[in-house]
């Protein structure tokens, strides 16, 4: 994105109209140039390429090979718009020279267990796959070589891309099976490569660290053959992974031996290093991710190097790489842009820029001895012991309230059956009840209003009444849309985490640490520092002034202590589940106090509960699960029956996490399902879900506006599933990103949709 987010500036500039297609092209070439820059300075002798995207690296890869499903060919539209269209969708009146295009986007998933969302593939019976004309990673290697930088371009691997799709609506193609239609794509692709300059190549295959089915292990052996067949024609090759370990698929290293060199994470896996230097081929070299690329803290140089010396003294160090763990895409830019941190809190951190130069200080050590590098090692042990010795990290009395939690809290009054009863007849709400997920858009005035304030350039009083005056707005909305259940919808707030973070104890904030979550969504993730408390409340104001405006029953907003977790850099030198059972008693008192304000349900969001489930299936998830369960108990269950908790989730694949959402013991929950073609819904059917749900009828990640007949079918759909009296309906996400007349347009259709089947079952 750039360290001044220049990349979501210009593309968002660009999708409104208000930026040519040559000046975002512009755009990108001047980023990546001073993205290669910034790791040549800081000493790296591999220097990356083709990982720049204008909205998503595999979805580059859907364009590369040529497997865009014909809905998006047929408008003819440019590469970009393409690109865009299946990213966020498209949506455009017919015009005296244009045709009409309306189409939605492709599902958009987690990438593994990060915060970040990837484009699924989406592909088809007999799929082709077809190299592009002007192929990106050969153009950007290209790019760097004008600039005197030979980079090592990056590709997702044949067998993660396949097994990383999706059959498109209606088909029924195993993705994986099409491995040889899409084998002489690659070849040609990394001939081209070879002929432009470039030695070698890295070629990501992250689902190495998954628990496979056979079909995908048997497809390395093939996979490979075939690259290796190719010979001198094409590159050498690094085969990456990362996010987990390999140990378990050890048994495809035999068919992984003609790469040059294999990468894995040894800040995730540490444990997995003597295995996997047992299983590498002769002369193979091991590329040793010591470098943390998900998280902010700075590397232990001590640690660090001990595990390069011992690649070394196992392989030599001829055959031992140091690198980053994962790309640096997870870290902010640079801590050269924080001016406010505290001074003891900024020298414990190392963003995507200082990861640089670590991994380029490790090798020096390594290589040249611990001198040539003493003054950066004796500043690292200082800062590892600062931080370990601080003030700001313990606090007794978070500590003691922990010890004192008991068993009871972790439990509501009543089972759900008796609790639904009393919480219909308080609420009196009607079949099908409709209601958003939270936030209403952020405007232009909103966002200037909030700089103001945080400039001092307005009172807090001045940006309370602006506050108000916005809640009176989206309140108004609301009530003339029709909804049932209404929200306050946010304008205080910057972000679902910070804006947590910001009124708890423990945590501390960048100005400029953004990161990239999907497409040009960025966002800002505090980071724990310490023992987390809430010393006031946190929402209670604004909800409360809320009820004030409407007789409707209004909706109380809270992220989840899960979510709170993995959308900040947590901690590292305290187990996860301590810090959850934190966040969970902070939000206990949150709710807790907004009960007693008279808000009657209060919605608890955790889209990142499934995202931090441990990648494979045993002993580690089971553990997460329990603890994670807990904790979201634990900040709802002390209430009354006749106030409802609902939950919110996200892109979460309930297959194998049915059993954690039901353990919630939530009363209402509400999933994303508009782009997942109904696979969540199949695993609610098996498991006779018995409490209420809304499935998402529409996505609100892109700005097309869903036609009232559409959301009627997917109603229609929803009811094969669920009881009437079960279902609500409600978008699939929270409103912020979106503008005023979509939102009006897109709410206005679900509430005539579900107006259609209010009579309809109000006459069976």
């Amino acid at each position: 994105m750039g360290g001044n987010r220049e990349l979501k500036k210009a593309t968002e500039a660009y999708w409104g109209g208000k930026l040519k297609v040559e000046n975002l092209v512009e755009t990108g070439k001047t980023l990546r140039a001073a993205h290669w820059k910034i790791q040549k300075d800081a000493g790296a002798s591999i220097i990356a390429s083709n990982d720049f995207s204008f909205y998503d690296h595999v979805l580059d890869h859907i364009q590369l090979f040529s497997a865009v499903p014909e809905r998006y060919k047929k408008y003819n539209l440019s590469q970009i718009d393409e690109l865009f269209a299946m990213g966020r969708g498209r949506q455009r009146p017919a015009t005296e020279t244009t045709q009409a295009v309306d189409v939605p986007a492709l599902e958009m998933v987690k990438w593994f267990d990060s915060n970040y969302h990837y484009v699924r593939p989406t592909l088809q019976e007999n799929q082709t796959f077809t190299l592009a004309a002007d192929p990106k990673p050969v153009r950007e290697f290209l790019e760097a070589k004008e600039q005197g930088i030979i980079t090592r371009p990056v590709l997702v691997g044949p067998v993660s891309f396949l097994h990383l799709g999706k059959p498109d609506r209606g088909q029924s193609v195993e993705p994986i099976s099409l491995l040889n239609n899409l084998l002489p794509a690659y070849i040609e692709l990394l001939k081209k490569l070879k002929a432009a300059g470039a030695d070698t190549v890295q070629i990501d295959e992250p689902v190495l660290v998954l628990d496979l089915p056979q079909s995908t292990k048997d497809a390395f052996k093939p996979a490979y053959a075939a690259l290796a067949a190719a010979g001198a024609a094409i590159p050498a090759i690094t085969l990456a992974t990362y996010f987990g370990d390999v140990v378990h698929n050890i048994d495809i290293f035999p068919s992984i031996a003609s790469v040059s060199a294999i990468h894995v994470d040894l800040v995730r896996n540490p444990e997995q290093l003597d295995t996997v230097i047992g299983a590498l081929a002769p002369g193979q070299i091991l590329s040793a991710g010591v470098v943390d690329g998900r998280n902010i803290w700075k590397t232990n140089y001590q640690k660090a190097i001990a595990t390069i010396q011992k690649a070394v003294q196992a392989l030599g160090a001829d055959r031992v790489v140091v690198a980053t763990s994962s790309s640096l895409l997870h870290t902010p830019h640079t801590l050269a842009s924080e001016k406010k941190l505290p001074a003891e809190v900024i020298d414990w951190f190392a963003f995507a820029s200082e990861k640089a130069k670590e991994v380029a200080i490790i090798a020096k050590a390594v290589t040249d001895g611990p001198e040539s590098v003493r003054a950066e090692l004796d500043a690292n042990t200082a800062s590892m012991k600062s931080r370990a010795t601080s003030a700001r990290t313990n606090d007794p009395a978070v500590k003691e309230r922990q010890s004192k939690i008991t068993p009871e809290q972790y439990n509501r009054l009543s089972p759900f059956k008796t609790r639904i009863t009393g919480q219909q007849a308080h609420l009196n709400l009607p079949l099908f009840p409709t209601t958003t997920i939270g936030s209403f858009p952020q405007t232009k005035e909103i966002r200037v209003a909030r700089q103001k304030f945080g400039k001092g350039e307005i009172t807090a009083e001045q940006y309370e009444e602006f506050i108000k005056k916005e809640i009176q707005l989206v309140v108004k909305e609301q009530e003339d849309l029709g909804l049932d259940v209404l929200v306050h919808g946010e304008p205080e707030r910057n972000d679902m985490v910070q804006y947590f973070g910001e009124h708890l104890t423990g945590y501390v904030f960048t100005n400029f640490g953004w990161v990239q979550s999907y497409g040009s969504r960025c966002v800002r993730p505090p980071i724990v520092v310490g023992d987390i408390s809430r010393p006031l409340p946190i929402t209670v104001k604004e909800s409360k002034y809320a009820t004030t405006l409407t007789k409707k029953p209004m909706k109380g907003m809270l992220t989840g202590p899960i979510t709170c977790l993995r959308w900040s850099f947590p901690r590292d030198d305290v187990h996860q589940s301590v810090q959850a059972e934190q966040l969970a008693l902070a939000l206990r008192d949150e709710v807790i106090d907004l009960e007693a304000a008279g808000i009657h349900i209060i919605q608890v969001d955790e889209p990142a509960l499934r995202e931090g489930l441990p990648l494979r299936a045993g002993t580690e998830r089971e553990a997460y699960i329990k603890w994670a369960v807990k904790a979201f108990r634990l900040s709802t269950a002390g209430v009354q029956d006749n106030t409802q908790i609902h939950s919110h989730f996200c892109y979460s694949e309930f297959q194998d996490f049915f059993h954690a959402i039901a353990a919630l013991d939530a009363d209402v929950l509400s999933i994303e399902n508009s782009k997942s073609d109904a696979k969540l819904l199949r695993v609610f059917e098996d498991a006779a879900y018995p409490r209420h749900i809304g499935p998402g009828v529409y996505d609100i990640h892109s700005p097309r506006i869903p036609p009232q007949q559409e959301i009627h079918e997917r109603i229609e759909e929803l009811l094969k599933w669920f009881k009437p009296e079960q279902l609500w309906i409600n978008p699939d996400c929270g409103l912020k990103t979106r503008q005023w007349p979509e939102t009006r347009a897109s709410l206005s259709n679900m509430i005539g949709a579900t107006k259609e089947f209010r009579a309809k079952y109000s006459k069976v």
